[in-house]
């Protein structure tokens, strides 16, 4: 099953304020099967973004953390054809653009789930269900997931 995920996955992953949820993040992506991952290219720039307005990084590290997550983690590219879509899921749902523009990248790579704490969990558009995989009960989606992985080996 393919995964794609959002900004604050990433930001978590990366440390940001909150311990907890950087070990969820880091969990849930490790248990994932590495060829179900991808990321939107305007989830990096969103990263860039948050990591030096928000958490105070300097650029230089904000930019060492995007290009290791584009350099291990298949990236979505935003096409026309994907900006269109986005377009009509931010007038049909009411969506900012940029969140629509993550939504309609994940759909048109054909991923199954969208991993994000800030969108409607449980939306579903154009195949892809939104879950947070901070939620106190795991969707079972997010489970069938990280069973398609099986166990690790040590």
């Amino acid at each position: 099953m393919r995964v794609a995920v959002d900004t604050n996955i990433l930001v978590y992953a990366e440390g940001g304020n909150d311990p907890q949820r950087k070990r969820i993040a880091l969990d849930v992506l490790d248990a994932l099967p590495e060829d179900s991952i991808f990321i939107p290219v305007q989830v990096l720039g969103e990263l860039f973004n948050v990591l030096t307005r928000k958490a105070g990084w300097a650029r230089e590290a904000a930019r060492d953390a995007v290009l290791a997550w584009r350099d291990t983690v298949p990236t979505i590219d935003t096409t026309p054809s994907i900006l269109i879509a986005a377009s009509d899921l931010a007038v049909d749902h009411q969506f900012r653009i940029w969140d629509a523009l993550v939504v309609a990248a994940a759909a048109a790579a054909d991923c199954r789930l969208l991993l994000s704490e800030d969108l409607h969990d449980g939306f579903t558009w154009g195949g892809v269900t939104v879950i947070n995989p901070f939620a106190a009960t795991r969707h079972p989606l997010l489970e069938a997931a990280l069973a398609d992985a099986g166990p690790r080996e040590a």
